[in-house]
């Protein structure tokens, strides 16, 4: 994968980990929440994982949150 691809996941990531942690929520509950496996919360936030869009959904569903607020600086983290 070349660097642009793995900085935009590592962005990403930390989109999902500062949402996550403005819910007050650890892995393991937006995990449970959003029927993932915590592992996999693990491998989005460190930038590890490229997520497909069902599981951009279940994400932002389980964090109550539209999903294109993940690509949306003006939401300070």
């Amino acid at each position: 994968m070349s660097k642009h691809h793995d900085e935009f996941l590592k962005w990403f990531g930390s989109r999902v980990r500062g949402l996550r942690l403005l819910k007050n929520l650890s892995q393991e509950e937006l995990a449970n929440i959003a029927d993932l496996d915590r592992t996999y919360i693990g491998g989005v936030e460190r930038g590890e994982r490229n997520v497909g869009l069902l599981n951009i959904k279940r994400l932002a569903d389980a964090l109550e949150i539209n999903a294109k607020d993940f690509f949306d600086d003006d939401i300070e983290l």
